[in-house]
């Protein structure tokens, strides 16, 4: 038997076997569209933990097929038939002998493709709630002015040009300092672009007074791609307000959930920003008239009290010398009856300090007399005569007293000093 024989047997066996077509629930791992019009996939299935694929077929939706299938696809699910999509198909089993195993796709459930998207815009909110993260960019105060504006968006994306030009030809002629941080907005790098512009900015945050995502002129179908994880916690956490506008009026992702304001496209977070900034302008105007109102009537109720007081200075001036020579002519009158009552006063502390020295320098010349008696007493109990009457010697050798007798040798004339003279001898040794 040969090999085309034996799969041949195979293609038969199953065509007895099998119904004619199956509803199978599958993850896509490849999509792409050939130049020929045909639609190839790859359908795969992981265990039940997740921890690896358990089966594998090619699938292959034919050109008429697609032509009747895709439109009615995107319609309802807003999406492309993509990568990493979980999908409901109607399938044929065909073994082909040259081509092997494959499953012909006849119809989609676009019902079950929407179910599984929203369970997984589910699953990333439940788990930012989790995370404590939800609220954060939210929570943040939008500042006064929105004038420094760091936007995230495609440089060629139409929606970007129509940002900018509606907020630099403002007809109040408002200022704003737009910088343009570089991403893809659609495809499977999205989430990483985005990120990195993201960091970016976080790098020189305090240039910013908030971010912009926007997105214009894709199509509904690449809304998917922020429906992140990792992206909404990007956003989520970003230290400054996030303004998202990258979907289209009945389109919500997990994007507008997570960031400060959610608007639907980029022109009207061009109106949202203006409106912001026009209500600043509007208070400033208002705060400006308050204070020149104020002013104004600061300066006309200054004004009449100055005139009031011209009006009655000079009369104010007279009272007032009055008084004042009141009060001199008083001074004048009582001043020498002051200068007696000082003259006696000081009169009087000037005895009392003359009998105080007096008093003070008695006491000292007695304290410095018994000091006086004392060192006498004391010079006289030391005096070397009085030692020599008491029965007590000095013994010179040379001059010098002697109190030991170390260093006397036999023959050395020594001289003992008694009360009433001078005894002259030499030592002898025994």
């Amino acid at each position: 038997m040969t090999l085309f024989e034996l799969n041949n047997i195979v293609q038969q066996a199953l065509k007895l076997t099998l119904d004619d077509s199956y509803w199978v629930d599958a993850e896509v791992s490849e999509a792409r569209l050939a130049s020929n019009g045909h639609f190839y996939v790859e359908f795969t299935q992981s265990d039940t933990f997740g921890r690896g694929m358990v089966a594998k077929a090619r699938g292959t939706m034919w050109r008429a097929t697609y032509a009747r299938l895709m439109p009615r696809f995107e319609q309802a699910t807003g999406e492309r038939l993509r990568a990493g999509m979980k999908v409901r198909v109607e399938v044929q089993v065909v073994f082909h002998e040259l081509y092997g195993y494959s499953l012909n796709i006849i119809d989609i459930d676009p019902a079950f493709t929407l179910g599984d998207m929203a369970q997984r815009r589910r699953e990333i909110l439940r788990q930012l709630e989790a995370d404590g993260i939800i609220e954060d960019n939210r929570s943040l105060p939008l500042p006064a002015l929105l004038q420094r504006i760091a936007v995230v968006s495609s440089a060629t994306a139409a929606g970007y040009g129509d940002f900018c030009k509606q907020l630099t030809s403002n007809s109040e002629h408002l200022a704003f300092d737009l910088r343009l941080f570089p991403a893809v907005m659609q495809g499977q790098h999205v989430e990483q672009s985005v990120m990195a512009a993201l960091q970016e900015v976080c790098a020189d945050s305090a240039r910013w007074d908030c971010v912009v995502i926007i997105r214009g002129g894709g199509a509904t179908s690449d809304l998917a791609d922020f429906d992140s994880y990792p992206l909404a916690a990007a956003v989520a956490q970003m230290p400054l307000p996030v303004i998202v506008g990258i979907g289209h009026e009945r389109d919500t992702t997990v994007l507008d959930v997570v960031a400060h304001t959610a608007l639907k496209t980029p022109t009207a977070v061009a109106a949202f920003i203006l409106d912001h900034q026009l209500a600043a302008l509007q208070r400033v105007e208002t705060a400006a008239t308050t204070v020149m109102r104020a002013a104004r009537e600061t300066m006309l109720r200054e004004r009449n009290r100055f005139e009031l007081m011209a009006r009655t200075l000079p009369q104010s001036f007279l009272l007032r010398c009055e008084r004042e020579h009141r009060r001199i002519d008083g001074l004048m009158q009582s001043l020498p009856h002051t200068v007696k009552m000082r003259c006696e006063r000081e009169r009087s502390r000037l005895d009392n300090v003359e009998q105080g020295m007096k008093r003070t320098a008695s006491t000292r010349l007695q304290q410095a007399a018994m000091q006086l008696q004392l060192l006498e007493q004391r010079c006289q109990a030391l005096d070397p005569q009085v030692q020599l009457n008491r029965g007590y010697s000095l013994t010179y050798h040379d001059g010098r007293l002697l109190r030991t007798a170390a260093g006397l040798h036999d023959g050395d004339a020594i001289a003992t000093r008694l009360a009433d003279g001078v005894l002259h001898t030499v030592v002898r040794q025994p």
